[in-house]
């Protein structure tokens, strides 16, 4: 029987264990270079320095187009090799994977389309993946295309709670799950902005509770009033046409419960951050995005008040209120070690990284969907979009 991707969470992180054990030293290390763009993204959330801690790989080289970026990132990663052009590190160093560290999107495409002509195996991209559905289809058909396997840093994605947060709602801790609610962190970048940067995450782990988007409908404000064309504005990191300070969304998910993300600027709680939410008739989970720990219980129906106090209850790997017995996976999770071993495993055993391309194009259909409702006045739109490009260059 052919494994569910669910179940790749139960096994990745014991498997690549295992691999760092004895795997490392058995096989030869793959070679590794980094492009990254200071000033324009830098390098991510640590997708340069990731593969220092893995000794399964070895860092060769590293791009970069600004010249004293460059000979910082050089000296930190300790590499001889730079350079200010990463078509010319492809071709001369002919790397096994790439990590495209730049977080400003706009530079996603080109970067990765050329990787994976130049015979690389792997890549491992900083969110957000692209800037529209048409930029994402260009990406998949390039991988498939060369055979190259595509793991999208939405880290979260690995970590060794979320089969425990499964097992809990399948032996109904939280009674029927009713509804998947997100919120973004809804700083000052609230609204358009916090659904790119950081509603991508959200959205991710929306469809690994929810499974496949079938439907959205959505609405996106500024200052309180419908976005029209007069607001689209040049977004901030790369992303392209971008409007509103405020977002509501639905989407309609496959496994039969409907998704919420909602962002407002200037509504969050920095202590809070931001999140997702479980939500059944006897309880809820809670998950923190980036947070430990991460997930938390509340039990008890949500809709009904009673007298007595409720108390949230942590969510380790081994059940509520249990002690985390996974604390180097949880730490590994945290500083990309366990994505970055799936992709190498991906590699191994030619099957797609647990967060693969699909998966990010999902993830940007999702935005580029709540877009398109508002477009057509939020009326619901279907998945998969017939609009590729960005919506709000149609308004």
């Amino acid at each position: 029987m052919k494994p569910t991707r669910r179940q790749f969470l139960g096994t990745v992180a014991a498997s690549s264990l295992t691999f760092a054990a004895r795997g490392a030293a058995a096989a030869p290390r793959l070679r590794v270079a980094v492009i990254g763009h200071t000033g324009r993204g830098d390098y991510g959330h640590g997708l340069d320095t990731m593969w220092e801690k893995l000794p399964e790989t070895e860092l060769m080289a590293v791009a970069d187009a600004d010249a004293k970026g460059l000979a910082t990132a050089q000296q930190k990663l300790k590499v001889q090799k730079g350079f200010a052009d990463y078509r010319k590190m492809l071709a001369e160093v002919r790397p096994d994977i790439v990590a495209i560290g730049m977080r400003h999107a706009d530079q996603h495409l080109d970067v990765a389309l050329a990787v994976a002509a130049s015979g690389a195996r792997g890549i491992y991209i900083e969110k957000p993946f692209c800037r529209t559905p048409a930029e994402a289809d260009e990406i998949v058909a390039a991988c498939e295309k060369h055979n190259v396997k595509l793991a999208v840093a939405h880290r979260n994605r690995w970590h060794p709670v979320l089969p425990a947060i499964d097992k809990l709602v399948k032996d109904g801790a939280i009674g029927r799950l009713l509804e998947l609610r997100a919120r973004g962190k809804e700083d000052p970048r609230g609204g358009s902005l916090d659904l790119w940067v950081l509603g991508s995450h959200l959205l991710n782990l929306v469809c690994y509770f929810g499974g496949q988007p079938l439907g959205c409908s959505a609405t996106v404000l500024q200052a309180g009033k419908p976005v029209t064309r007069a607001d689209v504005k040049d977004g901030a990191e790369g992303l392209g046409p971008l409007a509103g300070n405020e977002v509501h969304a639905r989407y309609d998910m496959e496994r039969g419960f409907p998704a919420y993300f909602d962002s407002v600027a200037g509504a969050g709680d920095r202590a809070a951050g931001f999140g997702l939410q479980l939500v059944g008739t006897k309880g809820i989970i809670d998950l923190r995005v980036d947070q430990e720990p991460v997930a938390h219980y509340l039990a008890g129906n949500p809709h009904r008040p009673v007298k007595e106090p409720r108390a949230w209850r942590v969510i380790s790997s081994a059940g509520i209120g249990q002690p985390e017995p996974k604390t180097d996976e949880v730490k590994g999770v945290m500083a990309h070690l366990v994505s970055g071993r799936d992709l190498l495993a991906a590699i191994r055993e030619n099957r797609q990284p647990l967060c693969s391309a699909r998966d990010g194009r999902t993830t940007v259909e999702m935005i580029a969907a709540v877009f398109e409702s508002h477009r057509q006045n939020c009326q619901r739109v279907a998945f998969p979009l017939t609009v590729r490009d960005n919506p709000l260059t149609r308004l």
